[in-house]
């Protein structure tokens, strides 16, 4: 197993560009399937999990052709099967359950594995299987797999008990092609959802109100392949931005989407950062004085829970009580006890966090446990005192494209060791 070998305590400085955002890429691969032809991606990170939900979508009969170098994703669909998707491809990323909507929507039955992903709580997928059964599926949960079952998918009125983002765009696809007008409502408002919405609509799919918590939906026939190219990643762009912080750093964050992370902009300058914006950039400039953050995650617009545990890594080094209060997942503080082992104050209860800032953090043998949760923990090695080496860092490759050559562009000193053992 690969790991970091970071150096802290050097100030970043400098730009770094955003890549595509995986969360919205993932479910645009996969709508890739509602229509026979090529669609082309343009803006597709080179990642571990985009690398796994092509070959999901190959098991099903499409072919994809990826370009890491000019981060372009071809996707030919000719012979649409149903076909049972390993669960050694499954169990690594929850995303594979989006295949259910566009399966449902053209061939009537999906069976898929129950999902895996990251280990930050049980997110289970009942409002999506809610949501496929009001539009006439039948569900059947059989050998660990989940089968699905419609002669024909009808529009319908639902209501989401809980907002999801992988519901909201599972039942987005599954709605395009059904007979009839589909109403979602308590919709998941987030940027991914909104760029999946633009991509089926430039298939021809009749979409309105995707951003907002109620989503109507007028079934088409058929749809055709598009080119489209992936929104910025707002999680990645927001770590950039933490990354600056946390060594009191000048850093700009190019090409990415300021009003997409207006919550963690808005909290970095409570603290006491300075923050300037553009059309398409973003920067944090040092603060004289510091102060401790209340934060509570919620839904977008709200704090993203993906940014709660690289938030959480600055906030130890910020003088002070400071508080996160976790409302989407219950298990997201599993980086607490390696932040501890570096020197960090912090107690949890329940599903909040109190943070006591320490002048300094210093280095220590640490492991991720899941893709944010080791964002922080680079975050806290490139602050910390002395030389921090970070294992079961397969967790980062998830999600950050380039994570060393970009730290390193802004002047960090870092260096990914092939070979480590943990």
């Amino acid at each position: 197993m690969d790991f970091y070998k970071i150096k802290g305590g050097k100030k970043l400085n400098g730009e770094v560009a955003v890549s595509g955002a995986k969360n919205a890429a993932l479910p645009i691969i996969v709508a890739s399937l509602l229509a026979d032809g090529e669609t082309v991606l343009s803006n597709v990170p080179n990642l571990m999990d985009i690398k796994t939900i092509t070959r999901v979508i190959e098991c099903l009969g499409a072919e994809t052709d990826y370009d890491a170098e000019k981060n372009v994703l071809r996707i030919r669909v000719e012979n649409l099967r149903c076909a049972e998707v390993p669960y050694d491809l499954v169990k690594t990323m929850r995303a594979s359950v989006y295949v259910m909507g566009p399966m449902l929507a053209r061939l009537g039955i999906a069976d898929v594995s129950l999902p895996g992903g990251c280990a930050i709580g049980e997110r289970p997928i009942d409002i999506h299987l809610a949501g496929f059964e009001a539009l006439g599926a039948e569900i059947d949960i059989e050998h660990g797999n989940v089968v699905a079952r419609a002669r024909k998918m009808r529009g319908a009125n639902f209501i989401m008990k809980k907002v999801s983002v992988g519901a909201t765009v599972n039942l987005m696809m599954a709605a395009v092609l059904a007979e009839g007008e589909t109403v979602l409502e308590n919709c998941a408002m987030e940027p991914d959802v909104v760029d999946l919405g633009r991509f089926l609509v430039k298939m021809g799919a009749k979409i309105n109100g995707f951003g907002t918590e109620r989503i109507v939906i007028q079934g088409v026939k058929k749809l055709s392949p598009a080119s489209y190219s992936i929104m910025p990643d707002r999680i990645e762009a927001g770590t950039y931005l933490l990354a600056g912080a946390i060594t009191r750093g000048d850093v700009k964050v190019n090409r990415m989407e300021p009003d997409h992370i207006g919550a963690l902009r808005e909290t970095l300058g409570e603290m006491g950062f300075r923050i300037e914006n553009g059309k398409d950039w973003t920067r944090i400039i040092p603060a004289t004085k510091l102060t401790g953050a209340y934060i509570k995650t919620l839904p977008y617009p709200g704090f993203p829970t993906d940014l709660q545990a690289p938030l959480m890594s600055l906030l130890t080094t910020v003088p002070g009580i400071s508080v996160i209060s976790e409302t989407i997942f219950e298990n997201r503080f599993t980086h607490v006890g390696e932040l501890r082992r570096m020197g960090a104050s912090i107690d949890v209860e329940g599903n909040m966090a109190i943070i006591k800032g320490v002048k300094r953090l210093s280095s220590a043998p640490v492991m991720m446990s899941d893709l944010r949760a080791g964002a922080a923990l680079v975050l806290a090695a490139l602050a910390a005192k002395g030389t921090t080496e970070i294992r079961r860092i397969y967790h980062s490759d998830r999600g950050y494209e380039k994570l060393t050559e970009k730290l390193l562009g802004l002047g960090a000193d870092i260096e990914r060791v092939k070979g480590g053992t943990f």
